[in-house]
């Protein structure tokens, strides 16, 4: 495979023509509609055979229920597990199912022989995240004990194979019950043959102050549970400044943290399958940023006859475009490029596997990058 970036008076038959490929083959891989517009520095993947990688790679989506049946389809073929988001608990420890069933999703991911992992949030009536509802779960055996045994009687129902704990902003004073808890689930679910995972804030050090970060003690978590996500995704984010989503010297800080707590046989890299679209100018606590699909920034950039530029160092495209109304906008998302810079990350450090949060949208030439790259353990 190759990495193609578009220059002014190419076409995709031109760009076909090149490589000796169909122009039906390029503009399925980088889901290329008809009339087959392209944008200047619009990255494509050029796709010579169907050779897959041999480093072996665990790779988890998290999805909603209510995921497009196609998408789901056509992305089950890449993936180790599928983790189903979310289900959610009381403060009396009773199980609270998604709002849409999810035994659609679960029998589609049977159907493609991928692992189906619950995830488990601590929701409020709202659907934020409240670590009031930690405290009182970690704090209480009682709560605890009914919370597991929900669980188990949901994940052996419905045919679950592991469980995903997604908790965050955990206070600092629960940081060890926290830690307590993974290890209690994941000594409860292994016996019932099970797997546990857990959710990590990217930390870079341990004593890193935040409540996203305080709570969370990677050598306990990377002890307690069977394997963790290193959530390296949202510097840039919908409340904060345009830049990168997942710039890469600031994944590579948290893995390089990682692996002096956990061993690198248990890490997972995450990914962001998504972008940002700020309006211009960024007044913090006003503005608010449009989350977007990675094939939805480059149908802007056509649209608006922007230009898609690479920034080297965050290593991730990115362009400004001016709308309708007269208001500048500036965009980050994720390309073949940046895809490859993560992958490559992985390899470095010869991580366990890699987490996409989210596959709600489908993006085929990241799919089929990683299948080059890697072995897709099942």
């Amino acid at each position: 495979m190759e990495i193609y970036v578009v220059r002014a008076g190419d076409t995709v038959d031109s760009i076909a023509l090149l490589y000796g490929i169909s122009p039906e083959q390029l503009a399925y891989d980088n889901q290329i509609p008809y009339p087959y517009q392209l944008a200047v520095g619009q990255a494509l993947l050029i796709r010579y055979n169907e050779e897959t990688g041999s480093f072996p790679l665990v790779v988890n989506g998290y999805g909603y229920p209510f995921i497009d049946q196609q998408v789901l389809e056509a992305t089950l073929p890449y993936l180790s597990e599928l983790s189903v988001f979310s289900y959610g608990f009381t403060l009396e420890g009773q199980l609270l199912y998604p709002p849409v069933d999810d035994t659609r999703m679960l029998e589609t991911a049977a159907d493609f022989g991928v692992a189906s992992i619950l995830t488990l949030t601590p929701f409020d009536e709202q659907g934020n995240f409240n670590n009031n509802y930690i405290h009182v779960l970690v704090n209480n055996q009682e709560v605890i004990d009914r919370l597991l045994s929900e669980l188990l009687a949901v994940m052996t129902e419905k045919g679950y194979a592991g469980l995903d704990i997604d908790f965050e902003f955990i206070l600092a004073e629960d940081r060890v019950a926290f830690a307590e808890f993974v290890e209690k689930a994941r000594i409860f679910m292994n016996e019932n043959g099970f797997t546990v995972s857990v959710a990590l804030a990217p930390k870079t050090s341990a004593d890193q102050p935040g409540l996203l970060y305080e709570g969370k003690d990677y050598r306990l978590l990377g002890e307690a549970a069977n394997s963790v996500l290193l959530m390296t995704y949202e510097w840039g984010y919908t409340y904060g400044p345009p830049m990168a989503v997942a710039p890469l010297p600031n994944v590579r800080q948290v893995v390089e943290y990682a692996i002096t707590e956990i061993p690198v046989e248990k890490i997972d890299l995450g990914i962001p399958n998504y972008g940002y679209d700020w309006p211009l100018p960024f007044e913090r606590g006003v503005t608010a940023a449009t989350t977007i699909g990675n094939r939805q920034a480059v149908e802007l950039a056509i649209t608006y006859g922007a230009e898609i530029l690479y920034d080297e160092r965050s290593q991730a495209p990115y362009f400004f475009y001016w709308d309708g109304y007269g208001i500048q906008h500036e965009v980050w998302f994720e390309d073949v490029r940046s895809m490859l810079a993560k992958f490559n990350l992985i390899k470095e450090y010869n991580l366990r596997g890699c987490g996409y949060w989210q596959i709600m949208k489908l993006f085929r030439a990241n799919w089929l990058l990683l299948e080059k790259e890697f072995y897709i353990l099942s």
